[in-house]
């Protein structure tokens, strides 16, 4: 009883938070530890000849895994390079200098972010194509018959580069926050120069989180798949995550012990990646006084706010501006014009019954997600504010493990876990929406949960114990007292579990079924199948879905947006 006691809570803790707390943590354990435990199972096993560690001996000597390997990390850092550059550059811009429709600004910024993989990738392949709406008038697309110049290694690392920029800009653009005003305003009245003010006050505050930020566009360069599939596979450039894909794709569930392996290479670049980060935030930040924060005050030049509104335009609209008019085409290689505009791809996307299931499929899915992922926070968030013990403790941390995974890993470990018979009913979920659910609710409960736990943590726990007092029990006191409580972020989180649900393709990509199709698995298909007309309607279509998630999320938290939603940063 002591030790249940211990692991579960202190004396205070009642039987009814026991309880609760056991519940979450078998949860937990069936839909994080067990999935992820069949993969390591997997990935360990013996070899054909029997020998110990033989998949995992012939998998790492394979030659396609060190190309991949090697493609998957130069394309990575080259990737960093590119967020850091820009994400960097624009950070400064919009944190230093003073400009109208900042606001605006820094949505466009963090498009990207919102943005799908997938979407993003045939953005830009329809914007620097041969055929482009947008360059070929102007004479700068390549000419008829030469491939697509983003079909290649540099052309992946650019796009991803592109995507995972707001990362950090969001890292640097918070530093810039968090720089005193009384500093600069010292260095101004000693008359340093602005051009050393910046160099040697300002940009060392910003280093840590440039690293800081870097590393997590790395993690998230690994584990990226949208990209890689559309622009590595037709370009011939392989890398992990689309290796997985089509080890799969080819050899079903007999290539599980190899996947396994490819996966687990996966995991431990994006662990080292993080892990690197949080001693690079604890070793490296730099102390400086609290104070009044600085704001800026210096007016851009006409010319400098030009020209990065040019650079933001080309970088958030021209793509999608190029997908736009390519969905208005009546098929692929008519160049785009006012006499051949029409709706007519959109009209046929929404005929074709795949394409309608995809989006109820991604609706429904994208929506039990949400529910249930509060469902389970809420409870989780009191125990871990309110009543934290070493199982709640663990329970905590291992929600993040499908989080801090590549989406490619968290997809195989359901498709391990998943594909026998289940215990005592004696069913597969393999090839069914659940495992797609299951695998969504393992992937995007951090989302909600930490801005939960945060929020807790931050509230008056006497409202606990005064309902406590009052003779409220558990259930009351966590519908009635916690939930209010952290009601705008447990909006906040379920929507932003919906929009990355909505149009998700790494997850879904290895785990669909013919019947349970998703949007993002309705654009990659198209793409893949050379439909490239359609595959552009239906990455509109799904972008104005997105964007209207967006405004609604604005419209639902009202002032707390600015805290709540990451575009607002």
């Amino acid at each position: 009883m002591a030790a249940e006691l211990h692991l579960f809570g202190d004396r205070r803790t009642g039987s009814a938070e026991r309880a609760l707390a056991v519940l979450l943590c078998l949860y937990l354990a069936a839909i994080t530890v067990w999935p992820l435990g069949q993969l390591l199972v997997a990935a360990f096993r013996p070899g054909d000849d029997g020998a110990a560690l033989g998949v995992m001996r012939d998998t790492l000597s394979a030659r396609a895994t060190g190309r991949a390997f090697r493609n998957t990390l130069v394309l990575s850092l080259i990737s960093v390079g590119v967020s850091v550059l820009l994400g960097g550059a624009l950070a400064l811009a919009v944190g230093l200098l003073r400009m109208r429709w900042r606001a605006a600004l820094s949505f466009l910024i963090l498009m990207p972010l919102v943005i799908p993989s997938q979407t993003l990738a045939l953005s830009w392949i329809e914007l620097m194509g041969a055929n482009s709406a947008i360059l070929k008038p102007l004479g700068l697309a390549p000419p008829p018959g030469r491939g697509n110049p983003l079909y290649s290694p540099l052309g992946i690392a650019l796009v991803m580069g592109i995507e995972h920029m707001p990362l950090v800009f969001i890292a640097i653009h918070a530093a810039l926050k968090s720089v005193p005003a009384d500093l600069i305003e010292a260095a101004r009245l000693a008359a340093i120069p602005p051009r050393l003010v910046l160099t040697r006050v300002i940009l060392p505050l910003t280093y840590p989180s440039v690293l800081a930020g870097g590393l997590l566009a790395f993690t998230a360069a690994v584990g990226n798949f949208g990209i890689p599939a559309l622009l590595g596979i037709p370009g011939r450039v392989p890398m992990l995550t689309t290796l997985i894909y089509q080890r799969l794709n080819s050899f079903g569930p007999s290539a599980a012990g190899q996947v396994a392996v490819l996966a687990l290479i996966l995991t431990l670049m994006a662990v080292a990646a993080l892990a690197l980060r949080a001693v690079l935030l604890r070793h490296l930040r730099l102390r400086v006084e609290a104070g009044r924060p600085h704001t800026p005050t210096r007016n851009a030049p006409a010319w400098a706010q030009a020209l990065i509104w040019a650079v933001v335009l080309a970088i958030a609209i021209l793509p999608l501006a190029a997908l736009v008019l390519t969905s208005l085409t009546p098929a692929i290689g008519v160049p785009f014009s006012l006499q051949v505009a029409s709706l007519d791809q959109y009209h046929r996307v929404l005929a074709n019954p795949a394409v309608l299931r995809g989006f109820s499929n991604s609706l429904i899915l994208s929506l039990a997600a949400a529910l249930i992922c509060a469902l389970i926070a809420l409870p989780l968030a009191y125990l871990v504010a309110r009543r934290p013990s070493p199982a709640i403790a663990l329970a905590d941390l291992l929600a993040e493990a499908p989080w801090v995974v590549p989406g490619t890993v968290v997809a195989l470990a359901m498709i391990l876990a998943f594909l026998p018979p289940l215990p005592l009913i004696g069913v597969s979920l393999y090839g069914s929406m659940a495992i797609i659910l299951i695998a969504y609710l393992a992937r995007f409960l951090p989302l909600i949960l930490r801005p939960v736990v945060a929020t807790a943590r931050g509230g008056d726990p006497m409202q606990d114990q005064a309902a406590r007092i009052a003779g409220i029990g558990l259930a009351g006191r966590i519908a009635h007292v916690f939930a209010p409580s952290v009601r705008a972020a447990t909006l906040a989180g379920a929507i932003l579990i919906v929009m990355s649900a909505m149009n998700e393709l790494t997850l879904s990509a290895l785990l669909w079924s013919s019947g349970h199709e998703t949007i993002g698995v309705m654009v990659f298909s198209l793409q893949y199948e050379g439909s490239s007309t359609a595959a552009a309607a239906v990455s509109v279509l799904s972008t104005a879905l997105l964007l209207a998630l967006c405004a609604l999320a604005e419209l639902a938290l009202g002032p707390r947006a600015a805290q709540a939603l990451p575009w607002r940063g």
